[in-house]
């Protein structure tokens, strides 16, 4: 299971009601279902992956974050899950209204562009960058709106979200100490995840 999904299943109580959007193959549903006895349930662009999730008997329809949250009635879930979505969607200021509309808390994950070998490779080759995470042409990468831990602290401020939890991690899972030293987080955490909740 990928390490993000591992990590965002942690922040979910168990029992609740939950979102995943652009769920892929269902991996973090079925996760939650056998493990935290979570009503968990997921939307996804790829009809090819809707098609092998609702295969494994998972609850996943074909749906657009961009599009079809508005039509999701207020609280109807506890949380909302979007993991390495945000960048590739049209209004990722848009779609995080209405996840924080449509249920109680959002938990987001998303590639960190804030990373120093991101750095390094603009200021030394002044091209977009390729990692393992952005690991295709900029004219074939659906990130079209990439952004940094420090960006997305940002956005939380402008909108008056409460960032309950966050962390960020490199690919082997290191976390600190970037928890008390938010700009080593920017810099050297390759993922980025948190959970929000609006403000009372």
């Amino acid at each position: 299971m990928r390490l993000d999904l591992r990590l965002m299943s942690e922040m979910i109580t168990p029992g609740s009601r939950v979102l995943d959007i652009g769920s892929g193959d269902g991996s973090l549903i079925e996760h939650l279902f056998r493990t935290r006895g979570c009503d968990a349930r997921g939307i996804e662009l790829d009809m090819a992956a809707v098609t092998r999730s609702v295969a494994h008997g998972l609850p996943v329809m074909q749906g657009d974050a961009d599009s079809d949250l508005e039509h999701y009635p207020d609280a109807a879930f506890d949380y909302v899950v979007l993991s390495r979505t945000l960048q590739a969607v049209e209004r990722p200021r848009e779609v995080l209204r209405q996840m924080l509309r449509i249920s109680t808390r959002a938990v987001v994950s998303f590639p960190n562009f804030g990373h120093w070998t991101v750095r390094w490779q603009l200021l030394v080759g002044g091209r977009m960058p390729m990692t393992k995470t952005w690991h295709v042409p900029w004219h074939e990468t659906p990130n079209i709106h990439p952004c940094s831990v420090r960006d997305f602290f940002e956005l939380c401020a402008q909108e008056g979200y409460v960032v309950e939890r966050w962390l960020a991690v490199d690919e082997a899972g290191q976390r600190s100490p970037w928890r008390r030293y938010p700009w080593m987080a920017n810099l050297f955490g390759e993922q980025a995840l948190f959970l929000l909740r609006r403000a009372t």
